[in-house]
């Protein structure tokens, strides 16, 4: 199954990207899923099947107001 990361550009670069910064604990999933250029259900299924624990909530305050910025602007 493709993603949208797979394809073209610097897409794996994002990704690996996105998935080293949540690892670190640095963004929240959402954020993850942003920088990949993937939703975040397809994220959730990229770091299960490379083995990465899932967290769930943000863990600052800040992670909160960007999880809410990032959930307004939904289509």
């Amino acid at each position: 199954m493709g993603t949208r990361a797979d394809s073209g550009g610097g897409g794996n670069n994002d990704l690996a990207e996105a998935i080293g910064l949540f690892i670190l604990g640095e963004i929240s999933l959402g954020k993850a899923a942003e920088h990949a250029d993937v939703s975040r259900w397809e994220m959730e299924s990229i770091l299960e099947e490379a083995g990465v624990d899932r967290r769930y909530g943000p863990r600052s305050h800040d992670e909160l107001d960007d999880e809410v910025k990032t959930a307004l602007n939904l289509e």
